[in-house]
């Protein structure tokens, strides 16, 4: 994600930081330098027009021209602008007074929208709201089926209605059914079509009238580049969305869509799909994401991952073995598993302030199947093995 992008203002703002003066003369050429890069990384041809041109009214300043470390005054102006362009600060879903609070997920097929919907229900679940999920699409197969899998697999509420195929009275019973039985959230799965089409419009605004959801959230693929933003400019238009939802960030190495959207289309991006597990939802944090762009790290986002997929007593009990010096095998295979809940080490390393600037690990590219292998080693110790190694017969 962003990696081509991060690479390039890197290598502009290196020279810019070797420069004991700045003149407008070279700030202009890192500018140009900067407008290509976004142009490059698939960001809206006038955003990154504009950006550059807000810049430049900062960076021609006699503050900065003028200051001791003007290369670095202009890494904060571009991280600042960057920031305000993905929209400024992040955006939470707003449920509403009505219970259930109804959360509508619309896009094209193949975006991701059924993968997301299970994957917001699971955030949410993890903040204490009860969920409900119903498919609406009744058209691709076993696209209710797969819901239904889904659900099951997060312990979430699934509404099916075998006897039902209308897509707009299907969610009508599944706000009643989610009513009756206590649920305080329902995300709606609707049908996606190759492209934007008439019938598929008028039915999103029937089941939108129908229903009246507290939020209707756009799901756009990532790898799609601007075609996403143009078809989120549509949806808009057409039946008004409060937010967006990126898919398939972790696969997209330009990522000019999530830097357009919100310009283009004039609302926030929400959550960012990072990869393909249920748990691979985060929420979409502007100067979290700006860091990130200008390798500065992200050390917030590190911080809650280890949060959520570490267990404090455990990580205590660790810690009590290293100070005793008895620290064993097992409690190495424990340490493995909880860093591959966290993530892919590169993402994991990716989070750490400076060390994405380090060339020697931009060169590396670690193997998360090492980690495999080794916890499969041990495992196939005894236990006795596994807490005096010296016994191991070589």
């Amino acid at each position: 994600m962003f990696e081509n992008l991060s690479e390039k203002l890197e290598n502009i703002f290196k020279k810019l930081k070797g420069r004991g003066v700045l003149d407008e003369e070279s700030v202009n050429a890192s500018l140009k330098e900067i407008r290509m890069a976004l142009l490059e990384a698939d960001v809206n041809f006038k955003v990154a027009k504009d950006f550059v041109e807000e810049v430049r009214v900062l960076a021609v300043g006699k503050d900065v021209l003028e200051s001791i470390t003007p290369g670095q005054q202009i890494v904060k102006i571009v991280h600042d602008r960057l920031v305000e362009l993905m929209g400024g600060v992040s955006t939470s879903i707003k449920f509403g007074a009505r219970i259930p609070s109804v959360i509508m997920l619309v896009g094209l097929q193949g975006c991701g929208k059924t993968t997301t919907a299970a994957k917001l229900a699971l955030l949410l679940s993890r903040e204490k709201k009860k969920v409900c999920l119903v498919s609406a699409d009744v058209y691709r197969p076993a696209a209710i089926e797969q819901l239904a899998v889904l659900g099951r697999q997060i312990h979430a509420g699934v509404f099916e209605n075998k006897s039902l195929n209308d897509p707009v009275e299907i969610c009508f019973q599944a706000v009643e059914d989610a009513r009756k039985n206590g649920y305080e959230v329902l995300i709606i799965d609707t049908a996606g079509r190759l492209h934007i089409d008439q019938t598929l419009m008028e039915e999103l605004q029937k089941i939108r009238d129908r229903v009246k959801p507290a939020e209707i959230i756009y799901v756009a693929d990532a790898m799609t580049g601007q075609d996403a933003v143009n078809v989120g400019a549509k949806f808009n238009e057409m039946i008004g969305i409060d937010g967006v939802i990126m898919t398939k960030m972790d696969g997209d190495a330009r990522g000019g869509s999530a830097l357009s959207l919100k310009s283009v289309v004039g609302k926030p991006v929400k959550f960012v799909g990072m990869g393909e597990k249920i748990d691979h939802l985060e929420v979409f944090h502007p100067e979290r994401m700006a860091s990130r762009i200008l390798g500065m790290g992200d050390i917030l986002t590190l911080v809650e991952k280890a949060q959520a997929n570490i267990d404090k007593k455990t990580a205590l009990e660790l810690e009590k073995s290293i100070r005793k010096n008895s620290f064993t095998l097992e409690d190495f295979r424990t340490q493995l598993a909880q860093i591959k809940k966290m993530g892919s080490l590169k993402d994991i390393l990716g989070m750490i302030p400076g060390l994405g600037k380090m060339k020697a690990l931009k060169d590396l590219e670690p193997d998360d199947g090492e980690l495999v292998k080794i916890t499969a080693m041990i495992d196939s110790m005894t236990k006795e093995e596994r807490y005096d190694y010296l016994i191991i017969d070589g």
